[in-house]
């Protein structure tokens, strides 16, 4: 069996954080963002499985404590930031339909 190294890794583990954010950047009803709680468990999910992929790869030495919540941190800025311009569109939308 060949060993896994941290390029590879890492590599995995951030194809796994494009996917998150590939999943609310392909929700096509933004107000279902702010009002399905099955949306937001599913993302929940998610992200709860990949803290648990990065912590496995911590405590194996493939990937250092730093590198791996440097990952998940920056996940959690991009995650804020979709949801932010998600509401800013959904606030536009709204009152656009109001006039």
């Amino acid at each position: 069996m060949e060993a896994i190294s941290p390029e590879l890794a890492l590599d995995l583990l951030y194809e796994e954080a494009d996917r998150i954010k590939m999943l609310i950047k392909n929700q096509q009803n933004r107000f279902c963002i702010f009002q399905c709680k099955a949306f937001e468990e599913v993302v929940d999910t998610q992200m709860y499985g990949l803290s648990r992929q990065v912590s496995f790869s911590i405590r194996l030495g493939i990937i250092s404590n730093e590198t791996g919540q440097q990952l998940l941190g920056d996940l959690e800025r991009d995650l804020n930031q979709l949801y932010n311009q998600a509401y800013e569109e959904n606030e536009i939308n709204m009152q656009g339909k109001e006039v």
